[in-house]
């Protein structure tokens, strides 16, 4: 029988797990953990806590915080006595703070830190209207409002009964949270997901995609405050009773790897970029003979993917050894080159979920050469997220897969994809307009162009709204080619303009971490700015971007460069906090240097438009060394 509700879901898990790892945390520089019992009680006591405070069935409670063992404690209490939480990306600024929170009508709220709580205005939420997570030696606050602890530990007098008969009533139709798009356009708008929606998803993406067992460890790294987290690093994992893990921010990623060792690892292509562009650049230092090794383990890992891919399931599942000369070179493979890979991703991993944005299929293609097998998927905050994914049994790189079994797709005459299933929301908070112009009849409108294959694996073009259309009359569909440009161990964001123009050009984040290593190893010195006005520089760029984009059709190349030399933040607005890159924000923002590359002439004078956050140039006319 199914879960009534998110809140029995995990109880079923405390029933059987009870004495096993739930929760890992950093404490004093080593990793802590909590059982799936001692979980639960802190739940209980928090909960109880709530309902002292006046917080009942159908109230909005805020969570802003980075991901820790109290974001899934406040998560669950809120659920469990029919309230409904409203999480908040923590990096963000306090005007968009009290947006949501005035857009949802939260009336409590759970803040990490000090930072955090000062975001937070005081006319809308009194001292009794707020916890803190952070101990008192944590924070310089003089009028500090309650800790966790405390607050926990003013929860104990519950009744076990009263409680548990109060969560076993909610229903799978009942509100479970509101969600905030990342609002690469406009305003947020607030997803409602019921309990039937986040469990219609974990409940698919357990069936089809990975199996998760109790044994596997997950490490959390990407924030809880978008859907993709909490389902597939927090509700998915307590689900079967896994243990998480949390990193200590996204910086620290690479640490905790080798720290806690995961199985399974849930990320978004910018991991798996850095993962790869680290693993060419160990190639391209090592001698001739390491880099021959490599391409040759490379082609022997493509070689038993396309056996993979070629198999029947039935012949895979009974007959699961390969040829007998093949898995001697297979094993060489291993020892050699796969193994160093593995290491670096602390040696456990038996599967990746990709999901948040697309994966370049060459770097998909790498990871399965090298025996880390990538799961492509794609979804959306309005369907608890997941619409489609590569099942582990047959894994098609270059496509996010099938839609879940409990799931319908469909593709309108432009090529949008239209979903309908339990797993898609309700509708937006207060925006009945909004609601309304999302959905066709019962389908909910992604916004996203795909492609069906013969086989029934969706491919996503790119936005609906991001195809540029030249005045040529040509059309360019940017996210392939940003794509390919994220290949390069030079840069880290791209993105493509050229709307109503006649070519299109190429906005540059570099990777100034791998820039100032070439720049060190060249004896080339300076500043982020100094550096991409440095000619050799721009030489390296251009070649790399004239190597990841040939395989494009002429006008999908771009014709011009503009290099920015900041990195793009959540905090400085170009990126999401499920980390996509705003492209309007990005176009508004370089709108002065975008306007001037465009003024200038193919065969003018000024090829360089430079400010202090930008350097534009022009492909043609860029000479340096090879």
């Amino acid at each position: 029988m199914k879960p009534l509700n998110l809140v029995e879901m995990v109880f079923r898990t405390v029933q059987k797990y009870g004495q096993k790892d739930a929760l890992m945390a950093k404490d004093k520089g080593v990793y802590k953990a909590i059982t799936y019992d001692e979980l639960w009680e802190r739940v209980a006591y928090t909960a109880h806590a709530l309902v002292q405070r006046g917080v009942g069935k159908g109230d909005k409670v805020a969570i802003l915080a980075d991901n820790n063992p109290y974001w899934a404690i406040s998560d669950l209490a809120i659920m469990s006595i029919g309230a409904v939480s409203v999480p908040i990306h923590s990096t963000l600024p306090s005007d968009q703070v009290s947006y949501i929170l005035h857009n949802s009508a939260s009336k409590f709220i759970f803040v990490g830190n000090e930072s955090q709580f000062k975001k937070i205005d005081s006319k809308d939420f009194p001292h009794e209207s707020i916890v803190i997570y952070d101990s008192p030696e944590k924070t310089a606050l003089s009028d500090m409002p309650s800790t966790m602890e405390a607050f926990m530990a003013s929860g104990q007098g519950y009744s076990p009964e009263e409680w548990q008969k109060g969560f076993m009533e909610i229903k799978r139709a009942d509100l479970a949270t509101i969600i905030h798009t990342s609002g690469t356009t406009g305003k947020p708008k607030g997803a409602m997901l019921t309990h039937g929606n986040i469990l219609a998803n974990v409940e698919g993406v357990q069936f089809w995609v990975l199996e998760c067992r109790p044994d596997d460890l997950m490490l959390s790294h990407l924030p809880l405050s978008h859907i993709f987290e909490r389902m597939a690093g927090q509700f998915f994992p307590l689900y079967v009773g896994a243990t998480i893990a949390y990193a200590e921010s996204i910086d620290t990623v690479q640490d905790n790897l080798l720290e806690v060792r995961p199985t399974v690892l849930v990320s978004v292509p910018l991991l798996f970029e850095r993962v790869y562009a680290q693993a060419l650049k160990m190639v391209e230092s090592g001698t001739p003979i390491r880099k021959k090794v490599f391409k040759w383990a490379l082609g022997v890992g493509e070689e038993r993917y396309r056996y993979y891919l070629s198999c029947a399931t039935d012949e895979l599942m009974r007959k699961a050894e390969l040829p007998k000369e093949f898995r001697r070179r297979w094993k060489i493979s291993e020892r050699l080159v796969y193994q160093k890979v593995k290491r670096k991703l602390g040696g456990r991993i038996r599967g990746f979920i990709s999901g948040g944005g697309a994966l370049n299929p060459e770097i998909g293609r790498f990871f399965w050469s090298v025996d880390l097998p990538v799961l492509e998927g794609y979804g959306l905050t309005e369907t608890a997220p997941v619409i489609c994914v590569n099942p582990f049994s047959r894994s098609k790189v270059g496509t996010v897969g099938k839609p879940l079994p409990n799931l319908d797709i469909r593709l309108a005459a432009d090529g949008e994809v239209l979903v309908k299933g339990p797993s898609v929301m309700s509708g937006y908070y207060r925006d009945p307009q909004a609601t309304a112009e999302a959905f066709e009849g019962e389908w909910f409108k992604t916004g996203d162009i795909g492609l069906l294959d013969e086989d029934g694996y969706l491919r996503i073009i790119d936005r609906k709204k991001r195809i540029l259309v030249l005045t040529t009359g040509k059309n360019v569909a940017p996210q392939p080619v940003e794509n390919a440009l994220h290949q390069s161990p030079y840069i880290e964001n791209a993105v493509l303009v050229g709307q109503n123009r006649k070519y299109v050009i190429a906005l540059l984040a570099p990777d100034f971490i791998n820039i100032k290593e070439w720049c060190r190893h060249k004896g080339i010195h300076g500043s982020p700015q100094e550096l991409l006005a440095n000619k050799h520089v721009q030489a390296l760029l251009t070649r790399e971007v004239k190597k990841y984009t040939k395989g494009f059709a002429r006008y999908e190349q771009p014709k011009k460069l503009i290099f920015v030399n900041k990195e793009w933040t959540v905090e400085t607005g170009e990126l999401t906090p499920s980390l996509k890159v705003r492209y309007a924000e990005v176009e508004k923002k370089f709108k002065h240097v975008i306007d001037h590359m465009y003024t200038d002439t193919a065969s003018g004078e000024m090829d360089i438009a430079a400010n202090e956050t930008a350097v534009g140039i022009s492909l043609s006319k860029v000479k340096g060394e090879h």
